[in-house]
């Protein structure tokens, strides 16, 4: 069954083929085509002040166990701008502002824009049996799109804890966050899922603590609980498949489908990791001793501090959006992979709702609702899963 550990499950493999792909001239370019200078119009709503929200705190007792409320941070600002190529997004920012998710997204497009163009690489039967055994997002360049976008999240997250660091601009934020290997701590310390669900919540658990070579580095409780949390979401997802296969009696993919699609109570990469592996970022792992990350976060980096100079933001009014409940198309802007396609499918499905499509690109969704209220409950269902639902 694709999808499922087996003789094919093989995540050195994996990160080969993922390597491959990518090869030498994948983002070849970029800089020279990020084109001229762009008015982007952000609008800042400011959050209440207070270090965790209700639904902060109860997503944190739910989903982060054992981690505490006062080891998280939680974002000053809300942030939602339609980017260059016109896609709604949705982040947080802290004290460097809108400018850093804003141009993070910015640098992501400019890389997305340099993969499309590179020459594919055609993949083998066997390259494909290995990606459908090991890993959610089968396309090898999904991944790298993916891996890409998480570069920027996790830039973004980071920079709600800047006043925690030596660097007052966004420009040495990101060159220092870099020369510090945090992103780099984020592929191998945070658990899968994390990253995407508290990113989309305004929410960081994490510490920095600066050196006095200039760089910083994690503080040594966030080490110890991010360890412990990803190794809670391990067991707690072996527990869950088990019980819905065994006590249930589902199949495998049944099981998935309620308890990590629908319900979002397991994450599927946790739940069928055979006995004794150990969860790893491919793009950190070594292919004859080169490693994928350090080159795309080196280019996301370089990318993000050229389009600083080139993104003008300027204040927009903000204004009550009406709902109007005959729409059949919204946008979603904090969908970021084909894992949040497929929840948010479920959760529509679940709800008796036909989904006609959705766009990872465009951040649309359309969907055929039978009455307003299912309308209004499928998008408080969407709400409820972490997401930012805005009706057109």
């Amino acid at each position: 069954m694709a999808g499922l550990p087996g003789d094919r499950y093989d995540r050195a493999a994996a990160a080969r083929v993922l390597a491959e792909v990518a090869g030498a001239t994948a983002f070849a370019g970029v800089m020279e085509q990020l084109g001229g200078a762009r008015r982007i119009l952000p609008e800042v709503v400011p959050l209440d002040g207070s270090p965790l929200t209700a639904p902060q705190l109860e997503y944190l007792e739910s989903r982060m166990r054992p981690c505490s409320p006062d080891l998280v941070a939680s974002a000053a600002s809300k942030v939602s701008w339609r980017d260059s190529d016109g896609v709604s997004n949705v982040a947080h920012c802290g004290p460097l502002g809108p400018a850093v998710p804003v141009v993070a997204r910015e640098a992501t497009l400019a890389m997305w824009r340099a993969l499309a163009a590179r020459d594919g690489v055609v993949l083998t039967d066997d390259d494909h049996a290995v990606m459908d055994a090991t890993t959610t997002d089968k396309d090898p360049v999904e991944i790298l799109r993916v891996g890409i976008d998480t570069t920027a999240r996790a830039l973004v997250q980071h920079a709600y804890l800047a006043d925690q660091t030596p660097y007052p601009s966004a420009a040495e934020f990101a060159r220092g966050l870099r020369d510090s290997g945090i992103f780099a701590v984020v592929a191998n310390t945070w658990f899968w899922g994390l990253q995407s669900s508290t990113f989309r919540r305004g929410m960081i658990p994490v510490g920095l603590v600066a050196q006095d070579d200039g760089t910083v580095r994690y503080a040594a409780e966030t080490v110890e609980v991010l360890r412990a949390m990803k190794q809670t979401a391990i067991a707690d997802a072996h527990e869950t498949l088990h019980r819905a296969t065994v006590d249930e009696g589902l199949t495998v993919e049944a099981a998935l489908r309620k308890y990590d699609v629908v319900l979002g109570q397991i994450s599927r990469q946790y739940a069928l990791l055979p006995a004794g592996e150990q969860p790893r970022c491919l793009a950190n792992m070594s292919v004859d001793g080169v490693k994928l990350l350090p080159g795309v976060v080196d280019t996301f980096v370089e990318t993000f501090v050229q389009l600083l100079g080139l993104v003008e933001l300027q204040s927009a009014e903000i204004e009550e959006t009406s709902v109007h409940t005959a729409d059949e198309v919204f946008e979603v802007p904090d969908m970021t992979c084909s894992h949040c396609t497929n929840t948010i499918t479920g959760v529509l499905e679940a709800l008796g709702v036909r989904v006609a499509g959705i766009d990872l690109d465009t951040k649309e969704v359309v969907a055929a609702f039978p009455s307003d209220e299912v309308r209004a409950q499928s998008f408080e269902a969407i709400r409820g899963r972490g997401y930012t639902v805005v009706p057109r």
